[in-house]
């Protein structure tokens, strides 16, 4: 039976705090400094867009968090207990961050609720596997997703015959499904009709009621009809930060990225 949109705030930071504190965080490669004493805060239950040109340090900031990469130096403090510096990604992931990539990557011959099966949290020793149930807690989880990804008309559905679109919302969804506390979604509307990238920008709306984001993108318009808090990056480092208006009227920020 298909459920109604429900937002889960049981794990939720009370609002005020900070969820993540990036303090000077540089990282090199070969003498190019790809971070350069990198420092910024994103509270909980905020959404915050990051932008910058190519080469600014978005990518390596996402590793970094993730712990892909290790910072030469610095820290990265999560809900104010945790190192990521001193942890390696499996653990991470488990303290509660998720990230997705720019390129969508579904299972690509099992259906839309069958890839949100694979993603939810349970129990996935093999002896457990071959008995497939899903189980209530399971199944109202995935119908909140599907809802949440504005997907439920297309459950039985094969990934792959999912429009660019799509596979991009059903991607997000195996993020939500997991319930981290912050995601880090990587240019969710590259490629994207108009149409498709003002879905994407409600779906992340509704996301950002129960979980704290990162959302990296190039396209400006779609930026600021997310109304978030904006930080450019440049060089490794922070350029500017406030709401797009401000950043727009940035000249540092016009010359190096925005262009008159």
């Amino acid at each position: 039976m298909k459920k109604t949109n429900k937002i889960d705030k049981s794990n939720a930071i009370p609002p005020g705090k900070s969820i993540l504190v990036m303090d000077n965080i540089s990282v090199s490669f070969d003498g190019f400094k790809a971070l350069n004493n990198l420092s910024f805060i994103v509270m909980s239950g905020e959404m915050r867009a990051i932008i910058g040109p190519n080469g600014a340090g978005k990518t390596t900031m996402m590793d970094v968090i993730t712990g892909k990469t290790k910072p030469d130096t610095g820290d990265i403090v999560f809900k104010d207990s945790f190192n990521l510096i001193r942890l390696d990604e499996p653990t991470i992931a488990t303290l509660g961050i998720g990230r997705k990539f720019q390129k969508p990557s579904v299972f690509e011959k099992l259906t839309v609720f069958e890839n949100l099966w694979l993603a939810v949290k349970a129990d996935r020793r093999i002896s457990k596997m071959f008995k497939f149930e899903v189980n209530d807690l399971v199944n109202d989880a995935i119908y909140d997703c599907l809802e949440i990804i504005g997907l439920p008309a297309l459950s039985n559905a094969l990934a792959g015959s999912l429009s660019h679109g799509q596979k991009q919302w059903l991607e997000i969804g195996m993020l939500y499904v997991q319930k981290p506390e912050l995601l880090l979604i990587d240019e969710p509307v590259a490629g994207m009709t108009d149409e498709e990238t003002e879905t994407t920008s409600k779906l992340l709306k509704r996301i950002a009621k129960s979980q704290s984001i990162v959302v990296v993108e190039h396209d400006m318009a779609f930026i600021e009809s997310l109304d978030v808090p904006v930080t450019v990056l440049h060089e490794g480092s922070v350029l500017a930060e406030g709401d797009m208006g401000i950043i727009r009227e940035n000249n540092r920020v016009i010359e190096v990225y925005l262009g008159r």
